[in-house]
């Protein structure tokens, strides 16, 4: 049984050799033009918002608790308070955030150049995901 297996393979690899040095295995493989035209992928709303600042800096509105941890002081008593009183209109909204020390208005105020504002996105910040993306 094995010796039929390994003929049938020998003669398989025999017979696929001989349509490619004749060309004919070449008009086989040519692209369709229906897949030609299936390759424009159209983006999705969150890879449009990483073109902005929001996959630049920190977006007030709609970052993820987590993506503070890259700031040395905000994660996670600042970043929480960021993330429960918004949305903000501009950056200087979160100094008015109440019941915040001088000493965390001196670390903002050290990572202001890395926040940005942008409106609220749901598919960003729908259900608990800006405090647990369930990213580990």
């Amino acid at each position: 049984m094995k010796y039929l297996a390994r003929l049938f393979a020998v003669l398989s690899l025999a017979v696929a050799c001989v349509f490619a040095w004749s060309g004919d295995l070449a008009a086989v493989a040519a692209p369709s033009p229906i897949l030609a035209e299936a390759e424009y992928v159209a983006p999705n709303a969150a890879d449009s918002k990483l073109a902005t600042d929001f996959g630049k800096k920190i977006d007030l509105n709609n970052t993820n608790l987590r993506k503070f941890r890259k700031l040395r002081g905000m994660y996670p008593t600042l970043a929480g308070l960021i993330v429960q009183n918004a949305p903000y209109s501009s950056v200087d909204d979160i100094f008015a955030i109440e019941g915040l020390s001088e000493r965390q208005k001196a670390t903002l105020e050290s990572h202001r150049k890395s926040f940005t504002v942008s409106p609220p996105e749901d598919f960003l910040i729908e259900g608990d995901e800006r405090y647990n993306n369930g990213i580990y």
